[in-house]
């Protein structure tokens, strides 16, 4: 059955678009790139690549204003710096991140940069996914976490009033501490509840393999595509088919199992050119993506 315009399928990819994202900008961290303006060029460029935001400019500092909630800008919540300021003030947000010797620890820092770059808000979509993503780099960059389990957002989204009105007191009083203290103690939160999550996706990938391992004949194939899928929870026969390093039947014949235990489901209804997605998988990827 072919999925409504507009429905899952640009749900799944908004996730699959932030997941390639993350994956790409620890990959540049880890290769020695600098946390730096050009990094979350390319981190926005990723994210919105496909579906909502993809007419956005993607990879582009905006060149209009823009604002945050109200159908006007008399009626805005807030109004970002205008357009011919973006560059500057993500210079000097850029400096910052790098100083050699912070005054402050890294926990700290990164609750400042978040402010810092949703006052910019530098672009014309996505940029509360991009301040969001920006705080676990900077705790991956400084070896804070090993890998990127640390994700702010539903936490920011369960308190969104709280979250938008300590922001805005920042911005007008200069009140950092209560925004420190709501900032640090979503760190606290979410820490407890990445540990929650992970424990979830290992029970989620050893229930599913020991369903596919009773599968007969194709469990084999089977069990390699459930391994790229796990990497790449959103994907199309082809890139399967190179990740798994199987033949394209083999792949159809082990993406067909998988779909007839109810781990995976095809997306857009269509004969050819075919997007399947690990459905567990990307529901609890999606728990606390969704822009606030």
């Amino acid at each position: 059955m072919k999925e409504a315009p507009g429905a899952p399928l640009d749900d799944v990819r908004e996730v699959s678009n932030y997941v390639a994202a993350m994956e790409h900008g620890i990959k540049r961290l880890r290769g020695g790139f600098p946390l730096s303006n050009r990094l979350l060029l390319e981190i926005h460029g990723i994210l919105l690549s496909h579906g909502r935001g993809s007419d956005k400019a993607p990879g582009e500092f905006r060149t209009s204003q823009n604002r945050v909630g109200g159908a006007r800008p008399g009626q805005a919540l807030f109004v970002p710096p205008p357009h011919q300021e973006v560059e500057a003030c993500m210079a000097a947000l850029e400096r910052f991140l790098h100083a050699e010797k912070p005054a402050l620890p890294v926990l700290v820092n990164a609750g400042m940069a978040h402010v810092q770059f949703e006052t910019i808000h530098p672009f014309l979509d996505g940029n509360g996914r991009v301040g969001r993503l920006l705080i676990t780099f900077l705790l991956c960059h400084a070896g804070v976490l090993q890998e990127p389990i640390l994700y702010l957002s539903l936490y920011f989204k369960q308190r969104r009033d709280e979250y938008y009105r300590l922001l805005e007191e920042v911005r007008r009083t200069g009140d950092w501490e209560k925004w420190l203290t709501f900032f640090l103690e979503g760190v606290r939160e979410t820490a407890d509840g990445a540990v929650r999550t992970a424990r979830r996706l290992v029970e989620l990938f050893q229930r599913d393999r020991d369903r596919i391992q009773k599968g007969g004949r194709t469990a084999g194939s089977a069990l390699r595509v459930h391994d790229v899928l796990k990497e790449r929870p959103l994907a199309g026969l082809q890139e399967v088919s190179r990740r798994a390093r199987l033949s394209f039947p083999a792949s159809a014949s082990g993406m067909k199992l998988l779909i007839s235990l109810g781990i995976v489901r095809e997306l857009t209804g269509k004969r050819r050119n075919r997007i399947f997605g690990y459905d567990r998988y990307l529901k609890i990827l999606s728990e606390g993506t969704e822009p606030l």
